[in-house]
């Protein structure tokens, strides 16, 4: 541990997840901050926090705070994540990181401005499978990689009041779902070299159902497949010429993996052994990033968060989905 005091910035579903993984971890949690003093009381008791304040002013005005996990729904983070830099916090940002690229670029300006760390809180690339698959890579187990797949695909409520529902809370299926496969074939392949996109509109105007074919540099190609409406296998592929990658299901949490060659043989089979959820992990390269000094993440850098920002910009135009804030 590097001693940093975490704070966290809203109390939903998220915000728990976080909390019970960082006390898992051992990690200092502070204070929390909600936009009313009953809900930051109940999130402190449950999680034995000792600060809960009833503003996110109050939250980012604490002293005792270094560095704060903001956990709010898509279009608050850019507003969420500003108030705290500017108050001289260190900055963890649930993913997807803000709605556009324009806002995340705001964001990675702030901080380099003010010498602090921003990072995006995409919890899987942390997680010791994913680690463990970069090294195989590293080593050249997979030979030269031409193709990565993944889904994301869950059955979610279709109530359009609902928040995952809504364009002006940033919902559809692309933000909530579609960034863990994005940012995992950002992670294999690198940028894309070209996107091509089709997704299914419901009556809120949001994505229900995203598919992509992206090319990446060396002809590589990948394809992604996110749905809010019906629950698919959520399984993942990297292969390459020499052995390819089979990640199980939930491929995006803890969970197992194998590397098999060409003739069928299972070279390696990994299996996750994680307390918890296993958002602890970034919370804990987030602290070795500050206690070195280094602003910019090796995993996953502020500068890839926000060019995937442009990837999920581009998606969205292609399939036709505008949030209301983007209109002015």
């Amino acid at each position: 541990m590097t001693g940093l005091r975490w704070g966290i910035l809203a109390t939903g579903g998220i915000a728990g997840a976080f909390a019970s993984d960082l006390r898992t971890a051992g990690l200092d949690l502070v204070a929390v901050g909600s936009r009313s003093q009953e809900s930051a009381d109940a999130f402190a008791a449950r999680f034995d926090i000792g600060r809960a304040h009833p503003s996110y002013e109050a939250l980012v005005s604490d002293p005792e705070v270094d560095i704060i996990y903001v956990s709010t729904p898509h279009p608050m983070h850019h507003e969420n994540a500003r108030l705290a830099l500017e108050h001289g916090k260190h900055v963890l940002v649930e993913k997807a990181f803000t709605l556009n690229r324009a806002e995340a670029e705001d964001l990675q300006s702030l901080a380099a401005e003010r010498g602090l760390l921003v990072m995006e809180a995409m919890w899987t690339r942390y997680l010791p499978h994913m680690v463990r698959i970069r090294e195989l890579i590293a080593d050249g187990a997979l030979g030269e990689i031409r193709a990565v797949s993944a889904d994301h695909t869950q059955l979610l409520p279709s109530d359009p009041a609902h928040r995952l529902n809504a364009l002006e809370l940033g919902g559809g299926a692309l933000l909530d779902l579609g960034i863990y496969p994005i940012s995992f074939i950002w992670d294999i392949l690198g940028a894309p070299t070209s996107v091509r996109a089709v997704g299914r509109l419901i009556e809120t105007g949001a994505d229900a159902e995203v598919a992509t074919v992206m090319t990446h540099e060396g002809g590589a190609v990948s394809t992604s497949l996110s749905s809010s409406r019906a629950a698919g296998p959520n399984v993942a592929s990297i292969v390459g010429t020499a052995a390819h990658i089979d990640i199980d299901t939930v491929w995006y949490s803890p969970t197992t993996f194998r590397l098999v060659l060409p003739d069928g043989t299972v070279q390696e089979e990994y299996v996750s052994e994680v307390e918890g959820r296993g958002m602890q992990y970034q919370a804990l390269a987030a602290e070795r990033l500050v206690h070195d000094g280094i602003l910019e993440g090796d995993i996953l850098p502020i500068a890839e968060s926000v060019a995937i920002m442009g990837t999920l910009d581009e998606i969205r135009a292609q399939i036709g989905v505008r949030y209301p804030r983007e209109e002015v």
